[in-house]
């Protein structure tokens, strides 16, 4: 017998937009599904197939006890265990509707790597996870990543794992204008097996701005993946920017705390305000609801 298909809160966020912007168009677009009990594995990746989203995420009761909120982050391609646009647009929109954090300043959000702490002021702004690999990229990877961006070895200031989760590898190049120039090549994606191979290589490359005065941006930043078949470049991405400062920070290239742009290709203008300090990496931005309303989605009865 089939299962009705029960209304569901649902919410469009747009995530690391410019300050003051009101209309949520120009940072990362993340779907979000309320109260999503019930709904079984198939039928959260066959709707963030749907959206077409780079992610959608899914609103659970919290198994852990010191979590506020559990969330399931999916691409089109498959699940996340973290990633940074999805956590903060999920922040928002559970407070949103009505969410009562236990600690009024912050909240906990329990996710596949374990529990990211959201902090509210000045804005949303999320704890980076540990990284899961870092350090030197092997030589026969790094070729292939050189490949994948069609770059010469000449062309990079450094390269290092930054892998909070999704596979990413950093790469630093000159300046912010290397960055806007760079043009991947799609058939060098995938070059390494990341997980269970479905994300192929993350690559993140960064560059500082020679003036940040001119656009409130100190480093430009661009993020390339496949997910399934398609080559993915992504709009502005908070679990990369959140690998790059304790990167690059840490080894005395950026200062504490700065701002990233990202999405200048896309015609995008996203703003990643980052903040480093006492071991913690803060990584914050705007969020804005697009989209307000809800989806019918059928419960196959089993807990999500």
């Amino acid at each position: 017998m089939d299962r009705p298909a029960l209304p569901r809160r649902f919410s469009q966020v747009d995530v690391f937009g410019p300050p003051g912007a009101r209309d949520g168009i120009l940072g990362n677009p993340l779907a979000v599904v309320h109260d999503a009990e019930g709904l079984g594995e198939e039928t959260l990746a066959a709707f963030a197939r749907w959206t077409n989203l780079s992610e959608t995420t899914f609103l659970l009761p919290p198994a852990d006890p010191a979590a506020d909120y559990r969330v399931r982050i999916f691409t089109p391609g498959g699940e996340l265990p973290f990633a940074g646009h999805p956590t903060l647009g999920s922040a928002h929109a559970w407070l949103e509707a009505g969410g009562r954090p236990a600690h009024p300043d912050r909240v906990v959000q329990e996710c596949g790597a374990g529990l990211v702490t959201v902090r509210r002021e000045p804005r949303l702004a999320f704890a980076g996870p540990p990284l899961v690999r870092s350090g030197p990229v092997e030589d026969a990877d790094r070729g292939r990543v050189l490949a994948a961006l069609g770059l010469s070895a000449g062309d990079v200031v450094a390269m290092e794992w930054v892998d909070n989760g999704p596979g990413w590898v950093g790469v630093e190049l000159a300046d912010a204008e290397a960055v806007l120039a760079v043009e991947p090549v799609p058939e060098h994606f995938p070059v390494v097996d990341v997980q269970d191979g479905t994300l192929g290589l993350a690559v993140g490359v960064a560059g500082r701005w020679a003036d940040p005065s001119t656009g409130g941006k100190d480093l430009e930043v661009r993020a390339f993946f496949r997910d399934g078949a398609q080559l993915v470049e992504d709009p502005v991405t908070g679990s990369l920017n959140a690998g790059l400062a304790q990167w690059l920070v840490q080894a005395g290239r950026l200062p504490g705390r700065y701002v990233a742009g990202q999405g200048t290709r896309l015609r995008r203008d996203g703003r990643v305000h980052v903040e480093t300090g006492d071991g913690q990496t803060w990584v914050g931005g705007e969020v804005v609801t697009t989209v307000a309303g809800e989806v019918r989605l059928a419960s196959d009865g089993r807990r999500g």
